[in-house]
């Protein structure tokens, strides 16, 4: 397997497939997920002659089971030490969820010629959680259940989440895919408890106005308009007006998981986007 060691030791596993001549997409995966999450894209993205990256974030996955460091400074850093010891140059990187915070956090204090694009898909920012400076969003009660849930009974936690709102299953007439159910799980199961316990401040309280007003690359905001998770009016078209050269994409009815659950269609605007 593949490791990318950070400054401050810990071991970053990631994926790298397809040619190396080929231009690079890195993925940045949802919590409490793993480079798997993104398996469908990283397939048909390879058909399409790019290379493909995907790590676990540092307490995900395969990488160190850390107890520090969870936050977003260090997350960006790591990818920082990702895309140093691969020597990119103009990758564009594609976040969902969690992972969107994180590729934004990066892009926007990247070396210069390290990235030409962004993807946010379902992605937290702004920011998600209800504070002065941000009246729609959801009160810090929601997170401190989701800390709760996953200090009680972490293995049925993670059977309940994607089972539910994640992938829109509770949805009267929803395709309910056991697969995704079980993948889902079998992912977050890997990881650190106290990394993701940690990470749900991350992604709830990190504010990412500065970051997206500093980004210049083309970047394409993704958002389903029945995300049960990351609720649209808060997060995709707000992250779209910040951004410099933003454009927002609305998926009608589509979930949070929707990379998951539309692949076929997600994969296409995304390539649109890329030939654009």
């Amino acid at each position: 397997m593949n490791f990318v060691t950070t400054p401050d030791g810990v071991s970053i596993f990631y994926k790298d497939w397809g040619p190396r001549d080929g231009k690079p997409l890195v993925f940045h995966h949802g919590w409490p997920l793993t480079a798997d999450e993104w398996d469908p894209q990283l397939l048909f993205f390879i058909g399409q002659g790019f290379r493909v990256i995907a790590h676990d974030r540092r307490g995900h996955g395969r990488s160190s089971q850390t107890d520090t460091g969870n936050e977003m400074d260090t997350y960006a850093a790591d990818v920082a030490a990702l895309t140093d010891a691969l020597d990119l140059k103009g990758a564009v990187h594609i976040g969902h969820s969690t992972g969107g915070g994180e590729a934004a956090h990066y892009v926007a204090r990247a070396k210069e010629g390290r990235v030409s694009g962004l993807v946010l898909i379902a992605a937290v920012p702004p920011v998600m959680v209800k504070k002065d400076s941000n009246p729609g969003g959801l009160p810090i009660e929601v997170f401190d259940g989701l800390r709760k849930a996953l200090a009680d009974d972490r293995s049925q936690f993670y059977i309940d989440l994607p089972t539910g709102p994640f992938y829109g299953f509770n949805r009267e007439g929803a395709k309910v895919s056991e697969g995704l159910i079980r993948n889902w799980w079998r992912q977050g199961m890997v990881g650190s408890a106290k990394a993701h316990y940690d990470c749900i401040k991350a992604f709830s309280e990190t504010d990412f106005t500065e970051d997206l007003k500093k980004i210049t690359v083309p970047a394409l905001v993704m958002h389903g308009t029945d995300d049960q998770v990351v609720p649209y009016d808060d997060s995709g078209p707000l992250s779209a007006k910040l951004l410099q050269n933003g454009t927002l994409k609305t998926y009608e009815g589509y979930p949070h998981g929707m990379a998951g659950v539309y692949p076929d269609v997600i994969n296409q605007d995304i390539l649109a986007f890329l030939a654009g």
